[in-house]
């Protein structure tokens, strides 16, 4: 039986549910720098960082964490950390594909999904949407 942290737990809810990218890259972060610097979560907390980058207009800055964290993800196995990460994978190199042809064909940021493939991984998702992860802001009022 896997075990999932709590920082990853809530990094899939902000990036599936409340597609909260910058609160993505802060959870994963707080979980890179605890599990000492593993690539695979620094993948993840880039591709988060790149659509936030695109949403905000920074488009160098996104296509550079794209492209940073699909080297990152390589390596894994397709269902890494309970997840379908091969989906990602490509997901995210067609957002990169349509990113380096931004300048001659504009397209409007859009969301990624993360499938869950774990039946404990689900169910923790299911237990953060019911007792949601006070943001750092709200929980310092």
């Amino acid at each position: 039986m896997a075990s999932y942290d709590r920082l990853y737990v809530a990094y899939l809810y902000y990036f599936n549910d409340l597609r909260d990218y910058f609160e993505c890259h802060e959870v994963m972060e707080e979980l890179w720098l605890e599990e000492g610097r593993n690539p695979l979560y620094q993948g993840l907390l880039q591709i988060a960082v790149g659509l936030y980058h695109h949403a905000n207009g920074n488009m160098s800055g996104s296509i550079k964490l794209f492209r940073a964290g699909l080297d990152k993800l390589a390596p894994y196995p397709g269902d890494s950390l309970g997840i379908d990460l091969n989906r990602l994978i490509q997901d995210s190199e067609l957002y990169l594909s349509k990113l380096v042809r931004i300048a001659d064909e504009p397209f409007a940021p859009y969301d990624l999904d993360i499938q869950i493939l774990d039946i404990e991984l689900e169910d923790l998702l299911v237990e953060i949407r019911l007792d949601p992860p006070q943001h750092e802001e709200e929980a310092q009022d």
